[in-house]
C-alpha cells in the first residue's frame, strides 16, 4: 500500500507500452548461464528458476520505456507467486538460503541493471546484494553490480532522463538468459565497467570479499574517456565454505 501510495503523490510515470517492432540500435547485449552448479544447492530450484525467469520474459520483453518514464521491475511483472505460474526457486534472505515461489528472478533484475549501467539512464531504486553467497563461477560482470528484488517493495527502477525511447528485450535460449537494451538512435557515449583491487581479506574470524568498480564514460565519436566514476565499493562477507577462496586471492593488508 505504501508503495502505491508513494508511486500516485510522486506522480510516477510507470512504463507500459509493449513493442514487437525492435528498436533499431542496440545500446547495449549480454547474456547469462541459467543453470549452474552451486554447492548444496538442488538442481531442480535451478531448473524452476528458467520458468519463472520464461515467465518474466513475456511480461518484459519489448517494453518500451519512453522520455519521462520509469520501468518498475515488480510494476512490470506484478505478482510473481503459485498463482501466476511461477515455481519455487532460490531465494536469499537475510544471507540465507530458502526457497520460494518466484526464487531466480534476481537473475532477471541483474540483466536489466547490467544493461541499463552502459547506457545513460538513470537508476532510481537499487538494492545491492550486501554479501558473497557464492563463489565465482564462469563471472563475466564485475562482483557486486546486481540488485536484490522482493516483490513488491524491494524494487528495480530506472529512469529514462533521455530525449528518446529505449527498449528491452530480454528471451531465453540453448540455455542462456539473453537481453538487450536498444534506443532509436545512438547516444553520444559509451560505457565501460571495470573491478578494481579485487582480493579477499579475513577480519577477526570471517572473510571478506573486497573490491572496487568503476565505470569508464567514453565520448563515442572521438574514443576519448570523458572521465571514470566510482559505482560500487565492495565490501561483503563470505558465506559459502572458506575452502573454496582462492589462496592467491587473499591478502592480509
Amino acid at each position: 500500500m505504501l508503495r502505491y501510495l508513494r508511486d500516485f503523490f510522486h506522480r510516477a510515470k510507470i512504463a507500459r507500452t509493449h513493442q514487437e517492432e525492435e528498436l533499431p540500435n542496440i545500446v547495449k547485449s549480454h547474456s547469462s548461464l541459467l543453470l549452474r552448479k552451486l554447492a548444496g544447492v538442488d538442481m531442480k530450484l535451478q531448473e524452476n528458476k528458467v520458468t519463472n525467469i520464461r515467465l518474466a520474459c513475456q511480461k518484459i520483453n519489448g517494453l518500451i520505456i519512453q522520455p519521462g518514464e520509469t520501468f518498475s521491475f515488480w510494476r512490470t511483472l506484478g505478482p510473481a507467486g503459485k498463482k501466476q505460474g511461477y515455481q519455487e526457486g532460490l531465494v536469499i534472505s537475510n544471507g540465507k538460503l530458502l526457497k520460494g515461489y518466484g526464487g531466480g528472478l534476481c537473475q532477471m533484475a541483474n540483466m536489466v541493471h547490467w544493461l541499463v549501467l552502459n547506457s545513460p539512464l538513470e537508476v532510481t531504486e537499487l538494492h545491492h546484494h550486501t554479501d558473497a553467497i557464492f563463489p565465482d563461477d564462469r563471472r563475466r560482470v564485475p562482483f557486486g553490480t546486481g540488485t536484490s528484488v522482493f516483490y513488491n517493495y524491494i524494487d528495480y527502477r530506472f529512469y529514462n532522463n533521455t530525449d528518446q525511447n529505449v527498449q528491452l528485450l530480454v528471451w531465453v535460449a540453448d540455455g542462456l538468459l539473453n537481453g538487450e537494451l536498444r534506443s532509436e538512435r545512438p547516444f553520444p557515449c559509451r560505457y565501460k565497467l571495470v573491478e578494481e583491487n579485487s582480493h579477499f581479506r579475513k577480519e577477526g574470524d570471517k572473510y571478506y570479499r573486497i573490491s572496487q568498480v568503476y565505470r569508464i564514460v567514453i565520448d563515442r565519436e572521438s574514443g576519448r574517456q570523458l572521465r571514470k566514476e566510482q559505482i560500487l565499493d565492495n565490501h561483503s562477507e563470505v558465506l559459502y565454505d572458506y575452502s573454496l577462496i582462492p589462496k592467491e586471492q587473499i591478502r592480509d593488508d
